[in-house]
This record gives structure tokens, sequence and C-alpha cells, in this order.
């Protein structure tokens, strides 16, 4: 199977304007095979370009990619829970759930698990299998061992892996928003202060030292993951889609720095040089495939 290199959903609040922006350059630029598309933070965020999604479909059908939908990661309101049936209803388009909620709506109906879902041994995988999963982005957290089991795995229960290659990671979600608390705000009068923060806010030490980012509800990595140099052997051991998260620095060259290196027509260090000089505004870290703490990084940059 011809490896897959594909778009996250967008983790932050941007406007309309330009998330429309980004997906008319990741349709017509890009040389990317599966885009998702969906709000998983923060349902709050989803009226203002909920209407936009069939217009951003179509765009992306046209320029060759496939489309799968998102579903929220935290479902407690009953609108969440309202939005997460109507999108279990997509009859047009794979779905990727990040909640097990969706569970609930799609007996059945096949669909992607997403990262958010903790799957983390073989049991887990094959329960889901079995309830209609055929494709896990695996967690970020997961070291190379772990991801080498599970993607052996689904392969054994024809299911098929991804993995997150690029970008800031997740680490935990919460039902409080820190954006809003940060700014003397309560999250149902948050006035959607995450807009300001495009790649998310800077969280530092007492002593100034940068430690995480923050995006409403979500607790990301400062540092953006950089798997570049391990993706033959992902392919190796199973792993057959690899996995972009978007940032506002341009993802087109991005993407072709990674597609390059899968379809190994440079050299991994060619391609580690082109990855360096976009000035990524953090370090890049490796720690959770080596086994060590996150924020590391493994080997020379």
């Amino acid at each position: 199977m011809k490896p897959n290199l594909t778009i996250a959903p967008i983790l932050f609040h941007w406007n309309a304007e330009r998330k429309l922006e980004f997906y008319a350059r990741i349709a017509d630029e890009a040389p990317v095979d599966v885009v998702y598309l969906g709000e998983i933070i923060c349902s709050k965020r989803t009226p203002f370009f909920e209407n936009h999604y069939d217009e951003v479909a179509e765009r992306l059908v046209r320029g060759g990619k496939t489309v799968v939908f998102s579903t929220l990661a935290e479902v407690m309101l009953k609108r969440e829970r309202n939005m997460i049936a109507g999108f279990c209803d997509l009859e047009d388009f794979e779905l990727e759930i990040n909640d097990s909620s969706a569970l609930w709506h799609l007996d059945d109906k096949s669909y992607r698990v997403g990262s958010l879902m903790n799957v983390y041994n073989e049991d887990t995988m094959a329960y889901l299998v079995a309830k209609g999963a055929t494709h896990f982005t695996l967690p970020a957290e997961l070291p190379r061992d772990s991801i080498a089991i599970l993607a052996a795995h689904a392969k054994e229960l024809g299911a098929t892996t991804e993995v997150q290659v690029f970008g800031r990671v997740s680490l935990a979600l919460s039902a409080r928003c820190y954006h809003a608390r940060a700014h003397g705000r309560i999250k149902d009068n948050c006035q959607f202060v995450c807009e300001e923060d495009m790649d998310g806010m800077p969280l530092n030490t007492l002593d100034g030292e940068e430690f995480l980012t923050v995006n409403g509800i979500q607790t990301l990595s400062h540092s953006y993951l950089n798997l570049l140099d391990d993706m033959d052997d992902m392919k190796e051991m199973g792993v057959t889609h690899f996995r972009l998260v978007p940032h506002t620095q341009d993802m087109v060259a991005v993407a072709n720095i990674f597609r390059e290196a899968l379809d190994d027509t440079v050299s991994a260090e060619e391609s580690s040089e082109k990855l360096t000089a976009l000035d990524i505004p953090a370090p890049f870290s490796n720690g959770f495939w080596n086994g060590r703490p996150g924020h590391q990084w493994v080997g020379e940059v």
C-alpha cells in the first residue's frame, strides 16, 4: 500500500477566512492524500465554520483528496451529543471519531478512530474493529515499540494505522477552559479569546521557561513533533498513514518535505535541512517515540 500523507483537523480557532484560504491551498497545492475536517476541541467554535463544510469538502475532493470528517473529543452537553449524532449520519464521507459517545450511533457503519481516543493495546483495538473500526490514528505519546505492536496487530485485524509525524502534540483535555481563565473569563463567557493565539497560547514556568501550549480546553506541547527521520522505520512496521497537524507555518511546504521523504525522492539529510529552514518557532521533539520525556530531542537536528 502506498504511504498516505494526511492533514489533521485544525486544532485552533482560526477565523473562517483563514480556514478557507488554508483548505484552498491544501486542495490545489499540497501533495497529501487525506484531509480531516471538523471541530474536535470546542463545540462553541463550530458555528463559525460549519456552513462552509460542503464547499470545502467539494474543493478538496476536486483536488484529489479523500475527505474524512472528525468529531469532538469531549462530549458533555446535549447539543454536543446532537452534533455527534449528525456526523454519524453522514453518508458521503468517512468519519473519524474522537470520543466513545459516537459508538452509540454507529451500528453497522465503519469508521476511523482518532488519536484522542486512547487505543493503547491490542484488546482495545480488537474490540473497536469488532464494532466497525477500520483505521486507527495512534496516540502521539506511544513509544516506537508499542506502535510496532499495534501496527502489526491492526494489519492482522484488517485495519490500517496512522501516526502523527509533525506538529504540536495533544497532551490533555479538560472540562475547563484554560484560555478563558488566563484572561479572567469563564468558559461560558470566553468571548472566543482563543482566536488571538493561532498556534496556541504559550504557557511558561514561573522561571520563564517555555513549557506548554494552551488551546482552549486543550493542553499541547510547546515543541513541534518531528518524526521525519523515522518514517521509513514506520513503513517497515506497517504504518500506512502519516499525519501532519496544521499550524500557521507554510503547511504546503511542510507537506512537500514529508512527501519527498515518504517517496524517497530526496535524502533524509536533505529533507531535515529543508524542514529546519522553515524556521519553525519552537524546538523539535521526538522523545515519546524514543521512550523518553516527550519534549526531548534524541539525535541531531
